[in-house]
């Protein structure tokens, strides 16, 4: 009997408290309820905004960019609570966090803030440059260091990468060309698709993952003459058929933004060309999340003619379809005022604000806005991010050429390392580095000592500057060449040389590195020639005087750790040409799948030089000998929609292990729109071992690998004769 009062109260209190609970739920608001759908979320939070808010959230500012540590809450005082976006130049979370905490404590509705970074090819961990894994063929190693990349990025306080670039790029005198994967479509949108699963995952809201950024959309790698910043001339078909397809693909994939270019369009600005971020990006495929300026490429509308100031530079960026502000301000300081004018809906304003915040909540910022804060060691330079990075840098690296098999180094007691690349460190990083330290990487210097210990004895001579006139150190240079068995010259470009703003009137060296290559020729003894450069060189003078020449790009944190392994032997080279190298300057553009002239044989030739390329795309040497067998095709007859089955057997008939790559073109002769001579449709790579035989297939869909785009997106497969082409192996088949 006793026990009843005691069970009664107990009930009153559960049943109290499960009220006060109840009650507590109902005031929350629907957007910081986890649980609910994103959708819902953005649309309660975007209800509750007011114009003011809704603006901030369509801006970005910068954070740590000359911010000393000690002086965080001043650099977090100089920002609004309510800002969207920060560019987000600190390596540590620490200053992250105070200004997340104001915003999330200071702001009305505590939203999140975004914080995005270059993080181009590695965050700490620094890759090779993005053309040279572009040259490994290894869309799974593109994968794999775009999730380092996020790791060490996320982990130190940064949320989005303005990343990949994948922009089509035929002219090596432009710099951003080292931050694309080559001049090919399809090759780029294999490794863009790698690149956003590798960024983002199958989690965005993932504490290893990032947002990818799809850049510099659209047609920016068409620069005349190579130069930055500058207008570009491009069709609808060739917009279609060229400059597209990588961002379509990226879309698809998922990437959760894209920047707009700087480039002028064929007069119509890219952060202001309605018709290629409204029309196809928003409409067409489809994307629910958001564009982002270039770098003050809003306020740039003035210099490029169509806006008389910020404000109507803010108004066109705006409607056109770019939601995001970087840097410049335009649209903080006008966007309301248009909206209060009518100039620009208050629904648009919804619709971009939406956009954003979408990404936010995908990326978990709402429930998780802080970065833990770990020491470096525990997210930085990690033992395996490092053995990623050298394997990659391994297969990116291209043997152009190789007399008489003068590589691998064998039987050779005296090595003379020459050159101005010899001790280098911090230019193997490459252009857009992020946190990359010369501290971190191997030179070429201190792996070649490693690599052949015990073997050869390494002499050592700079013999020149990487463009200084000097020829003072050309005696000493010759002097150890004459000693040695080999000598190893090491030559490139300072990493400065090449990314945005490093436009260049040749891709020749420098005479003083060619001249110092043709001093040591004096000595008689073979010479190596190693090449860590960011675009694609001129080298018809250095290729008649080399006996060999490798490849490297720059390596990144590897340094010279996978080409020593190359000159020894250790490492069978695999990387092949993701972009042709021209003859000599005045070639380009140069590039493989151009369309076919009026008139055959020699007539509209250069006159004075070859027509053709020193190396072309897909162009690489290997120790091996690989052997191609015919072309066998499942039928040669097939009818719209159905697909047939093409291989090819390659065999292994050298003494050495090696990763080969074969490469499937196609090739319509006869169409209704001129189409490239050849188009690549597929490539893989595999181990083929000594003496042994694999088969390489290719499954081939008409409608997705015969079919063209015309000047408006829409695909078209016409009927009659098509070939299917793998080096010098062509097999024919109709579509009915």
């Amino acid at each position: 009997m006793r026990k009843r009062p005691i069970v009664l109260l107990l009930s009153l209190l559960i049943s109290s408290a499960s009220v006060q609970t109840s009650a507590k739920d109902v005031n929350k608001p629907l957007y910081k309820d986890a649980g609910a759908p994103v959708e819902k979320r953005v649309d309660d939070l975007l209800s509750r905004m007011t114009l003011e808010e809704k603006v901030y959230q369509l801006n970005q500012y910068t954070l740590g960019f000359n911010h000393n540590i000690n002086n965080l809450g001043e650099a977090v005082k100089n920002l609004p609570a309510e800002i969207g976006s920060v560019i987000y130049f600190d390596a540590d979370p620490q200053l992250r966090n105070g200004l997340q905490k104001k915003a999330m404590e200071e702001s009305r509705l505590g939203i999140p803030v975004l914080f995005g970074y270059d993080v181009i090819h590695g965050f700490r961990t620094v890759y090779p440059i993005p053309l040279a894994q572009a040259c490994s063929w290894n869309p799974a190693l593109v994968e794999q260091s775009s999730a380092v990349a996020a790791l060490e990025s996320r982990m130190s306080g940064v949320d989005w990468t303005f990343s990949p670039m994948i922009d089509i790029a035929r002219d090596g005198r432009w710099g951003r060309v080292a931050e694309g994967y080559g001049e090919d479509p399809y090759a780029t949108a294999v490794y863009t698709v790698a690149a956003v699963k590798g960024y983002q995952g199958d989690d965005l809201s993932s504490d290893r993952r990032v947002a990818a950024c799809l850049k510099h959309y659209v047609g920016y790698g068409a620069s005349e003459a190579g130069r930055d910043y500058v207008y570009t001339e491009i069709s609808r078909q060739s917009l279609w058929d060229t400059y597209l397809p990588p961002y379509e693909a990226g879309v698809k994939a998922g990437a959760a933004t894209l920047m707009s270019g700087f480039n002028d369009i064929s007069g119509i600005p890219a952060s202001a060309n309605h018709y290629t971020l409204t029309e196809i990006l928003k409409n067409r495929w489809k994307h629910d999340g958001f564009v982002v300026s270039d770098w003050g490429s809003v306020i740039q509308l003035v210099n490029q003619g169509v806006a008389a100031d910020a404000k109507e530079a803010a108004e066109k960026a705006f409607m056109a379809g770019v939601e995001m502000d970087m840097t410049d301000n335009c649209y903080q300081r006008h966007l309301a005022e248009l909206v209060k004018e009518g100039k620009v809906p208050v629904a648009n304003v919804d619709d971009a604000v939406r956009r954003v915040l979408r990404v936010k909540f995908r990326l978990g910022l709402f429930e998780h806005p802080y970065t833990k804060e770990v020491k470096q060691e525990e997210r930085l330079l990690l033992p395996e991010s490092l053995r990623a990075v050298e394997r990659m840098a391994e297969e990116t690296m291209v043997l152009l050429k190789n007399s008489d098999n003068v590589l691998p180094l064998s039987g050779m007691k005296k090595i003379a390392l020459i050159g101005p690349m010899a001790k280098n460190r911090a230019d193997l990083l490459g252009s857009w580095s992020a946190h990359g330290r010369a501290e971190d990487v191997c030179s070429i210097y201190d792996a070649m000592h490693r690599e052949f210990a015990g073997k050869a004895d390494i002499l050592y001579a700079e013999g020149c500057d990487f463009e200084d006139e000097s020829r003072g150190g050309f005696a000493e240079a010759l002097d150890l060449a004459k000693k040695a068995d080999v000598v190893v010259l090491c030559l490139g470009e300072k990493r400065g040389w090449s990314g945005e703003n490093a436009s260049r009137s040749t891709i020749a060296l420098p005479s003083v590195q060619e001249a110092l290559l043709a001093a040591l020729k004096e000595a008689g003894k073979p010479v190596v020639v190693l090449l860590a450069n960011g675009r694609p060189l001129e080298l018809v003078r250095i290729e008649k005087l080399a006996d060999a020449i490798v490849e490297m790009w720059q390596p990144g944190v590897a340094g010279g750790k996978p080409v020593a392994g190359i000159l020894s032997g250790r490492v069978n080279p695999s990387g092949k040409l993701a972009i042709t190298f021209p003859y000599m300057t005045g070639q380009i553009p140069v590039y493989y799948n151009h369309r076919s002239p009026a008139r055959e044989g020699r007539q509209g030739r250069y006159q004075d030089i070859p027509s053709t390329p020193l190396y072309d795309f897909g162009y690489g040497l290997s120790y091996t000998d690989y052997k191609y067998g015919d072309l066998k095709v499942s039928a040669d007859k097939v009818k719209r929609g159905e697909t047939l089955t093409v291989e090819i057997p390659v065999t292994n008939a050298g003494s050495r292990d090696g990763l080969e790559t074969v490469h499937w073109f196609i090739c319509d002769p006869v169409s209704s729109i001129s189409r490239p001579v050849k188009e690549l449709k597929y490539f893989e790579k595999q181990l083929i071992k000594a003496g042994e035989t694999k088969v390489f297939r290719f499954n081939v869909d008409t409608e997705r690998d015969l079919s063209f785009v015309d000047s408006d997106g829409k695909r078209f497969l016409e009927p009659g004769d098509y070939y299917l082409m793998v080096k010098d192996r062509k097999v024919r088949i109709s579509v009915e």
